[in-house]
């Protein structure tokens, strides 16, 4: 069955270079536009978006009037840092004309894969969406110690898919979705609306064929996907080459629909849960174990004791006064802070560390109860 994605509340939307910019390299203002005029109707429902997208490297590349062709790493950096500026500017004054506030957000891999950054960075994202902006996010190709392949966002879309607990992540393309061969090819190729799951088979229908400006192809989509369902969240290839592409998804339009394994919070549960090693140990009262079991956060004032060398983000183990493990979870705060935090009310937190931090040294949504 298709995903309802009309009930999606947190919304990804991956923008492919080859939708934004055309052959001679210049920004295809009228598609942009017409994207834009979605994206203030989803959030004139209520909705919350996050774009992220590819385009930055091909545009800096024609205004610095670099060859076609492979660019040299530095060539890309350079390229990248011009090209933001004009992809940035170009969403701002098209999110302005409908009253909604364009966020730059530039980003690594490495911020979504080291706990410390990519609390940091969800925290972000979540502040900027809380208050109505629209994020627009790219990898900081600027500072790229890797040969840079743009275009190829599609892995840092689902990674952000999934640090956000999105519903839906969207992938427009120049391809309408996953398809059994190559369309065109002598094997003709049948189209997947449905998949319900990542097989081997599957993995192996993708093409490495991508566009001028996006080097992604299906392989990556595919990788993409992987990464997003396995977090919850619900993914879908379609085509962006007409206007108003989303628009059209909502009215029926053809894509290839990758179900979720799970919801995206005990999927992420279940990760913190397993495979990541344990930086420290929070010792709880009688009162903050029973906070635990009825689906509350973990407040300074049950932690009693607390051991480790842990820095903010990092897995924590929770125990009760017995000694037997009863969660763990990505702590708020740095061992320093929160020894000094431990066992005081949330209110006093600002006045102790001088800036006003978080409620919880674990939220809820961080932690899993064992």
């Amino acid at each position: 069955m298709k995903p309802d994605w009309h009930s999606a509340k947190r919304i990804i939307i991956k923008i492919g270079s080859s939708l934004l910019i055309d052959e001679e390299g210049r920004l295809k203002d009228k598609w942009l536009s017409s994207l834009i005029e979605d994206v203030a109707k989803l959030k004139g429902e209520g909705r919350e978006i996050v774009l992220v997208s590819s385009g930055a490297i091909g545009l800096g590349r024609k205004r610095l009037g670099l060859p076609a062709g492979a660019l040299k790493l530095e060539e890309s950096q350079a390229a990248a840092a011009v090209g933001q500026v004009t992809l940035a500017h170009a969403y701002e004054e098209r999110l302005k004309a409908h009253d909604l506030i364009a966020a730059q957000v530039l980003v690594t891999l490495g911020d979504t894969e080291k706990r410390r950054r990519y609390l940091n960075a969800r925290g972000t994202i979540k502040t900027l969406l809380k208050v109505g902006a629209v994020p627009v996010v790219n990898e900081n190709d600027t500072v790229a110690t890797s040969e840079i392949r743009y275009g190829d966002n599609d892995r840092l879309a689902a990674r952000v898919a999934s640090m956000m607990t999105a519903d839906l992540l969207i992938v427009l393309s120049d391809i309408d979705g996953l398809y059994t061969a190559p369309p065109g090819s002598a094997k003709g190729g049948e189209h997947l609306s449905q998949i319900a799951e990542i097989t081997p088979e599957i993995e192996a229908m993708a093409g490495a064929v991508g566009s001028d400006y996006g080097s992604g192809g299906m392989i990556t989509k595919i990788l993409a996907a992987k990464i997003a369902t396995r977090a919850g969240v619900h993914m879908l290839i379609a085509s962006g080459t007409a206007l108003n592409p989303v628009s059209a998804l909502f009215e029926g339009g053809k894509a290839s629909w990758f179900h979720a394994q799970g919801n995206p919070v005990t999927s992420r549960k279940r990760w913190i849960a397993g495979g990541l090693e344990t930086r420290g140990e929070l010792i709880i009262d009688a009162g903050a174990a029973r906070a635990l079991a009825a689906g509350k956060s973990l407040l300074p004032a049950g932690i009693k004791n607390l051991s480790g060398t842990f820095s903010r983000g990092d897995v924590v183990i929770v125990r009760d006064e017995s000694g037997r493990e009863v969660a763990r979870g990505l702590c708020a705060y740095d061992f320093v802070e929160a020894e000094k935090i431990i066992g005081r009310h949330s209110n006093d937190i600002a006045r102790i560390l001088g800036y006003k931090g978080r409620a919880a040294m674990i939220h809820r949504d961080d932690m899993v109860l064992l």
